[in-house]
């Protein structure tokens, strides 16, 4: 739990910076990155670090009290859900649906199932699901993204807007899509922790090399993004849609596509266990992520619902995976013994 939570710290600390980086481009201040750069991290922290508490003073008490009930041991899964919750998290997100989001995420995503090891769903992604669609004006639009708490002295720039790239790309403003390289640095509005590609990858490197993260899965999820991406691009310029037509590896870049299949795909409770099936189980993610963020209008980022779903697939695949070796195995034996 400790070497994915320090997978983690990479995305942490940008997303607290761009926090702060965010805001200060809201007012008109400190607008280059590279300017200003403990206020912006500083700001980031204050407004980041109670969020995290929230989540893990809220989630740990509910499983303290579950364990306390139950008689079981106390375990540690929570500590990485507790840090996953805030960094998919808008910056506005009221402490309160914090706090609500992981109490239903703890009791009803996991709980309810036996415990750390039996839920079925990814605890934090059942959280931020659980929060879109009870609280969807608090949890999407143009204004949760991006602190824009100021004083008189400091008022938001003319024109500004909140949008993420995504929100923009899903509006037809393809003009203010961030572009790629500052996709890849994170130099965007989003969740607290998902903007940064860079950071993700630092912490896919920790897991891979580590061991705990599954390679196979990431892999197959950036091959899946890349074929609907490549299908967007072919069909893009046939149909008019500018929204297909953004490159391959911009469009993996975007959103939240990186953190995802980093942090959430590869959970080793909610993914495919089989070789086989952690192939098939991450390339659906990705075709099904690019295809719910590009063709629904009405939901700008699918990463969140595509490993929800896979989630749920994911006891189905390792099933025929597992049927399929046997069927080989028993096809050999027979042809042996003949």
């Amino acid at each position: 739990m400790s070497i994915v939570i320090t997978a983690m710290l990479p995305c942490l600390l940008f997303g607290m910076w761009n926090v702060g980086h965010q805001h200060y481009n809201a007012i008109g201040l400190m607008v280059e990155p590279q300017a200003g750069l403990w206020l912006k991290l500083i700001f980031g922290a204050v407004k980041v670090l109670p969020i995290v508490v929230v989540s893990y003073g809220v989630g740990l008490g509910i499983e303290f009290l579950f364990t306390s009930i139950k008689g079981h041991p106390i375990q540690e899964g929570y500590l990485v859900s507790g840090m996953l919750i805030p960094l998919v998290m808008p910056v506005e997100t009221p402490l309160w649906m914090v706090a609500v989001g992981s109490a239903f995420a703890v009791v009803i995503g996991k709980e309810v199932f036996g415990g750390t090891g039996m839920n079925i769903l990814n605890v934090a992604l059942t959280a931020r699901a659980f929060l879109f669609f009870a609280y969807p004006t608090m949890m999407s639009g143009d204004k949760v993204w991006v602190s824009t708490a100021n004083d008189m002295a400091y008022p938001v720039v003319d024109g500004f807007s909140g949008a993420t790239s995504l929100g923009h790309a899903a509006a037809g403003n393809m003009a203010k899509v961030t572009s790629m390289m500052d996709s890849f640095w994170g130099f965007e509005a989003g969740s607290i922790g998902e903007t940064s590609a860079f950071a993700c990858l630092i912490g896919a490197a920790i897991l891979i090399i580590t061991g705990i993260g599954s390679w196979r899965i990431m892999l197959a999820t950036v091959l899946g993004g890349a074929t609907m991406a490549g299908i967007f691009n072919w069909v893009g310029p046939q149909v008019g849609n500018a929204y297909m037509q953004i490159p391959i590896l911009h469009q993996l870049m975007l959103g939240s596509f990186m953190f995802g299949l980093v942090f959430m795909a590869t959970d080793p409770v909610t993914a495919t266990q089989t070789n086989t099936g952690k192939w098939i189980y991450g390339f659906f993610i990705g075709v099904l992520a690019l295809l719910i963020r590009v063709v629904n209008p009405a939901y700008p980022e699918g990463m969140m619902l595509a490993i929800l779903f896979m989630n749920v697939m994911a006891p189905l695949i390792d099933h025929y995976v597992v049927q399929a070796n046997v069927k080989r195995r028993l096809k050999r034996a027979t042809l042996q013994t003949a």
